[in-house]
């Protein structure tokens, strides 16, 4: 009896497991299936490089949606990124117990916030800080890369709090004994020893940003334009996909599971290098 119920409770977790990997298949296959067809009509070349957006005049380029789903990444990362590391140096090795009891489950809330909440943040703080002070309509590269900053933070933060906590002992202990200050020790010797987790948590800090649709919606302003400056408004694959799969049919429907597709190999490009390099510092 207790080995027919083991065997029933393996295969129970079994097909639970199979169940989450069959929806993952599912979903590839129903983008692949409606994606492949606009990209094989247009042109693998012409539909990633080309510069036109236009759905009505059978135009289907998203190269300045890739450069605004770039450049919005890359600056979120020059602002999440070092604000993320700088806190959890503090939480590792300066905050008094109270405070860091206090300030992790803070940082798990913030990851907890609807990303629609970030958006309305933006728009109401920081779009007219922007337009009133910088110039511009508000709605912008630089208003994205603040909010989307703002969010990869309790990834960026808690991954590289963890890979510093788990570096040994001995690595502190013997800069310290070689008279080494304890900043010293933090720069010379933690960072390097946790370079592999931090930058894992940098990898799945970008992957949050690429892939969020929501807030960037509401701050990008949406204008299907290569930006000339951090001031424009640009338009990324994802807000792309939000804005207009709701009317979208035929070809223009196609052409949205198409991006999806793009956007889908990088983020899985982007998970599968966070997950090598996090095996490659456990081994």
């Amino acid at each position: 009896m207790k080995k027919f119920k083991e065997k029933l409770s393996g295969r129970i977790f079994f097909a639970l497991a199979l169940s989450s990997i069959s929806a993952l298949a599912l979903i590839t296959g129903f983008i692949l299936f409606h994606g492949v067809l606009l990209i094989e009509k247009v042109g693998l070349f012409d539909f990633i490089f080309g510069t036109v957006w236009a759905p009505g005049k059978e135009q289907y380029g998203i190269f300045p949606m890739i450069i605004g789903s770039v450049s919005v990444t890359l600056g979120a990362i020059l602002i999440g990124v070092p604000i993320g590391i700088c806190c959890s140096i503090f939480l590792a090795e300066f905050a008094p117990a109270g405070f860091r009891n206090f300030f992790r489950p803070a940082i798990q809330l913030l990851a907890g916030i609807p990303s629609v909440l970030y958006g309305f943040m933006g728009l109401v703080f920081i779009v007219p800080l922007i337009r009133d002070y910088l110039g511009g309509p508000g709605l912008s590269l630089l208003t994205g890369c603040i909010i989307l900053g703002i969010m990869i933070l309790p990834t960026v933060i808690s991954i590289s709090e963890v890979s510093l906590l788990s570096l040994p002992s001995q690595y502190k202990d013997g800069a310290l004994a070689l008279g080494l200050t304890h900043w010293q020790t933090i720069r010379c010797v933690l960072l390097p020893a946790a370079k592999s987790g931090i930058v894992a948590a940098v990898i799945l800090g970008m992957g949050r940003a690429i892939g969020e649709t929501m807030a960037v919606i509401m701050v990008l302003g949406n204008a299907v334009d290569i930006p000339d400056s951090i001031l424009d408004p640009i338009r990324t694959l994802t807000t792309n996909i939000g804005i207009e799969m709701g009317y979208a049919s035929g070809d223009h429907q196609d052409a949205l599971f198409a991006t999806g597709i793009i956007l889908f190999v990088i983020i899985m490009i982007l998970n599968s290098l966070a997950q090598y390099i996090t095996r490659r510092k456990d081994k």
